[in-house]
């Protein structure tokens, strides 16, 4: 059975924050769940599993992210790869970016088939932590 699981700890001003994940395939049947400010998704199997909690990402997705659907999937395993890069270069310079923000790295791993909905919530905290955080993990601003 392929686990993938990795922990990104990331500390928004005074807030603690985690954002665990295995990523949960496509074909699997896909339950979520969302309390407080915890957004979770697992398969029946647990192979994959996503879990972000982070103070405010559940009501931006919510509110301000674009509709499932909205992305091909394709375009978020691309945004989702580069990201995950740029997101890794930064944990191996602490001295250039802040270690608090870019504590561990993420194992995305393209040739893995993580599914529409693993990417679009991946995505999508790239997306909120850029806005939250007025950083830029790409030669382009993040768009909702």
């Amino acid at each position: 059975m392929k686990k993938l699981l990795f922990t990104l700890v990331i500390v928004l001003a005074l807030a603690s924050c985690h954002f665990d994940k295995n990523i949960v395939p496509k074909d699997k049947k896909i339950v979520a769940a969302k309390t407080s400010d915890t957004v979770r998704i697992a398969n029946d199997s647990l192979e994959y599993e996503v879990i972000i909690i982070d103070p405010g990402f559940n009501s931006w997705l919510a509110g301000q992210a674009r509709p499932r659907g909205y992305y091909s999937e394709s375009y978020l395993e691309n945004r989702n790869q580069i990201y995950a890069a740029e997101w890794n270069n930064r944990v191996m310079q602490p001295q250039r970016y802040n270690p608090n923000l870019y504590e561990m790295q993420i194992n995305y791993d393209p040739n893995i088939h993580y599914g529409y909905e693993v990417n679009y919530l991946i995505y999508n905290y790239f997306i909120y932590f850029q806005i939250a955080n007025k950083q830029q993990l790409a030669g382009f601003v993040p768009r909702p």
